[in-house]
């Protein structure tokens, strides 16, 4: 369902189910997890997700509902498997970006929105689908998609399961590039991610959480800041004259 290949500090991991425009089965959240792991251990400077065969990924394997009609563990085992997944995304020690080219629908919207930055590319389309399925979505990925676009566009992606595409997810702040170039775009961030500090990139992913958690102040980020000009990366990339 993954494939993970490193290629330059990148480690792009490319969702490849293309019978089944890369939904992601149950089984596939652990998978997934366990993929940021090695792309961690490894020590990748930047995580990217992409898709496979004109498609990101048509969101969770609908395919495998049916099961849940009468199976409330079933449904307990979906749900933990799911956010274990996108979780690992946005716990993940080194940026992480989406590269969104053709269909992105569903619980695939909501691992997109686990990543720091994400790009549409050729074709991308959004659509955040379960109310054309009688069921909700979890408060994790709401809350993420409240915090990048506002409540008002939240609604109307959520309350009307509206496909849009890659110029108004742009427009409305769900992706922060759209480019016909997607894969130049993110081969363009990839080389500026490694070209920075990795240390300053993990203090300032602290930062921007703490910020979009509603924290305007931090004691123990102002004694990172300080810290930071005593460090031998600081040394090291001190301008000389």
């Amino acid at each position: 369902m993954f494939d993970l290949a490193f290629a330059g500090g990148t480690a792009r991991l490319r969702l490849v189910r293309p019978e089944a425009r890369n939904a992601i089965p149950v089984a596939g959240w652990a998978e997934l997890a366990a993929k940021v792991a090695e792309a961690a251990a490894r020590g990748a400077r930047l995580l990217l997700l992409c898709g496979d065969a004109g498609a990101f990924s048509a969101g969770a394997d609908i395919t495998e509902f049916p099961a849940l009609l009468d199976d409330p563990a079933a449904r307990t085992r979906f749900r933990r498997a799911m956010r274990d997944g996108i979780e690992a995304v946005a716990e993940a020690p080194m940026p992480t970006a989406a590269l969104i080219e053709g269909p992105c629908y569903g619980a695939a919207v909501a691992l997109v929105l686990a990543c720091d930055l994400r790009i549409a590319g050729r074709g991308a389309a959004f659509a955040i689908t379960p109310a054309k399925f009688g069921i909700s979505y979890p408060q994790e990925d709401v809350h993420r998609l409240v915090r990048l676009v506002g409540a008002g566009q939240a609604a109307r992606l959520l309350l009307t399961a509206r496909r849009i595409d890659a110029a108004e997810a742009a427009r409305i702040g769900l992706v922060e590039i759209a480019a016909a170039d997607g894969a130049g775009e993110a081969e363009a961030l990839a080389a500026a991610i490694a070209a920075c500090s990795a240390a300053s990139q993990a203090e300032l992913r602290r930062a921007i959480r703490l910020a979009a958690a509603g924290i305007a102040t931090d004691a123990e980020q102002d004694r990172r800041f300080e810290a930071s000009f005593g460090s031998d990366e600081f040394a090291r990339r001190l301008p000389r004259r």
